[in-house]
């Protein structure tokens, strides 16, 4: 099953159990695919969304709801930044275990190795390669600089 099956199925689910944070945040996910499919449909390659398009979306979605509940609890707005990461459990129900520090390192070493990168100028392949193998595993704003860390050493 697809992870648009997934949320298909877990909307309907929260229909039935009246859950109205889950209902709510799967509803905005829906929303956000089916906005990614009409941008798509004026370009000349009109293709479908896969899997790989859906967690893209869902983890700029928890991105996004992370940045707003730490606004939220800068402003004193607790109330506010508890419902935002409310909404980001919901979403990570459907992304895939995410990389333990560990397992970033050796990532970024494995697609550093591959490659021969050896300097600065290496970073937009490494990159390319790691996002080509664990979009969604891993934040890549922090890994950025892990690799520009590792490149300039």
């Amino acid at each position: 099953m697809d992870t648009r099956a997934k949320i298909n199925v877990a909307l309907k689910e929260a229909m039935k159990e009246k859950d109205q944070r889950r209902l709510s945040t799967l509803r905005l996910v829906n929303a956000a695919i089916k906005d990614r499919e009409i941008a798509l449909r004026g370009t000349s390659e009109d293709h479908a969304i896969d899997d790989k398009d859906v967690m893209q979306i869902i983890g700029k979605m928890v991105k996004q709801r992370h940045e707003s509940a730490r606004a939220y609890e800068e402003g004193g707005r607790l109330e506010l930044a508890e419902q935002e990461l409310a909404e980001v459990k919901v979403l990570e129900h459907f992304l895939p275990r995410q990389l333990t520090e560990a397992e970033v390192s050796a990532a970024i070493e494995a697609a550093v190795t591959k490659l021969n990168a050896s300097s600065i100028r290496d970073m937009g392949r490494v990159m390319g390669e790691l996002k080509a193998k664990y979009t969604g595993r891993m934040d890549f704003t922090t890994v950025g600089g892990r690799v520009k860390e590792r490149l300039s050493a």
